[in-house]
């Protein structure tokens, strides 16, 4: 059975090896930067599935999606975080919404527009994480 979910999509399979190895070692901002890759990742593959009518890999990657911002939102310290980890909180609940709403139909741009500005916070934290 293994080697038959294998073979059904390599790619998915390596993907999935790949970020079980990197999070096992990762500290808490590699997480969180991690997060933020995959989360974009996601939407732009949503983006393209909207694009091509592929529903059942937007539906997918909205699942994806929505499931990385609430890992996101929940891993949030709003005692330690103050006015920062509220406005995060804000942003992943707006985010989320768009991403659900935008999964009903067939225009990419919501999933595009979304992906553009988290990709400035995934830079944030990479600049962060080298100083």
């Amino acid at each position: 059975m293994y080697a038959t979910i294998l073979g059904r999509d390599p790619e998915a399979t390596y993907r999935q090896i790949d970020i079980a190895g990197r999070t096992a070692e990762a500290d808490g901002p590699a997480l969180v930067q991690l997060l933020y890759e995959e989360l974009i990742r996601a939407l732009g593959a949503a983006a393209w599935a909207a694009e091509n009518r592929q529903f059942s890999m937007k539906s997918e990657k909205v699942t994806r999606a929505t499931a990385i911002l609430f890992a996101l939102e929940a891993g949030l310290d709003f005692e330690a975080g103050g006015t920062v980890a509220t406005a995060l909180a804000q942003l992943y609940g707006s985010a989320r919404r768009t991403v659900v709403d935008a999964s009903i139909g067939h225009d990419p741009a919501p999933f595009r527009e979304i992906a553009a500005s988290l990709t400035e916070i995934a830079q944030a934290w990479r600049e962060a994480r080298a100083a």
